[in-house]
């Protein structure tokens, strides 16, 4: 397993010195998003500004009501905000439908019809998205325990995250949004889970968000990472500028500093 993720992450390095030459997938600019019951004094998001092109890892950090949710629902087009946000040329809440054909979320919240078989969901999706491979979901079942009859009511929470991960990786998006995915799973299945993300992120021209608490668990994948407090960005940077293994420290150090 050591050996596969290492082989993974010197393919995700090349992609990440390309990077440049290409355009971005994501540019978010000057989002900002006030909710209206909330603190006169305190926005939910201040000015936002990042892109992210093609083998780009943004690791997005912050505590509970940072504004990590604010802006992914936001890159999700699920609220409207005050600046402007492209995902593949497409603004997120004027072009939502053509959007979601390109991206995918993945969130800590099990979202999958509870009533339904493996091979329902399979059938299912295969006929409401028009670049779902069935055949590579199959094949990435098939490295589970998981049955095609089993019931998603009946899964553990890890099986459930490793259905939701077969579907998703075997369609052709662009751009996958992860927000605490592996909480509450054993360490055998988050092994399980990022290296076969890392497998279907380096097969094409893809970027990835992951939001996520686990700071250390997820420094080795990344490439950039954008730390939020208060609505506000307090960092953004490239992992080479960052020595290997401090990324838990800094984020502490910058939770503590005053704005």
């Amino acid at each position: 397993m050591e050996l596969i993720m290492v082989l993974l992450l010197n393919n995700h390095n090349q992609f990440n010195q390309l990077r440049h030459r290409m355009n971005p997938i994501i540019t978010v600019s000057s989002v900002s998003k006030h909710y209206p019951d909330s603190n006169q004094d305190q926005q939910a998001l201040d000015n936002i500004s990042f892109t992210l092109s093609s083998g780009q890892v943004l690791g997005l950090l912050g505590h509970n009501g940072a504004g990590k949710s604010t802006l992914i629902n936001a890159l999700l087009g699920a609220h409207r905000y005050s600046g402007n946000i492209e995902i593949n040329g497409l603004d997120p809440i004027e072009n939502h439908a053509e959007l979601m054909k390109h991206l995918a979320y993945i969130s800590d919240v099990n979202v999958l019809p509870e009533w339904m078989t493996i091979k329902q969901i399979l059938t299912y999706t295969s006929g409401v998205h028009p670049c779902f491979d069935i055949n590579k979901a199959l094949s990435v079942l098939e490295k589970t325990n998981i049955k095609l009859n089993s019931k998603i009511s009946g899964l553990s929470k890890g099986m459930k995250v490793q259905v939701h991960l077969a579907l998703v990786i075997s369609t052709n998006v662009k751009v996958l949004i992860l927000d605490e995915p592996t909480l509450g799973l054993d360490l055998l299945y988050r092994d399980n889970f990022y290296s076969d993300l890392m497998e279907w992120f380096n097969q094409g021209e893809r970027c990835l968000i992951i939001a996520s608490h686990e700071v250390n668990e997820i420094e080795k994948l990344l490439t950039d990472v954008l730390i939020l407090k208060q609505g506000k960005c307090v960092k953004l940077d490239n992992m080479n500028n960052i020595p290997k293994g401090t990324l838990a420290d800094l984020f502490i150090t910058l939770q503590k500093e005053a704005i």
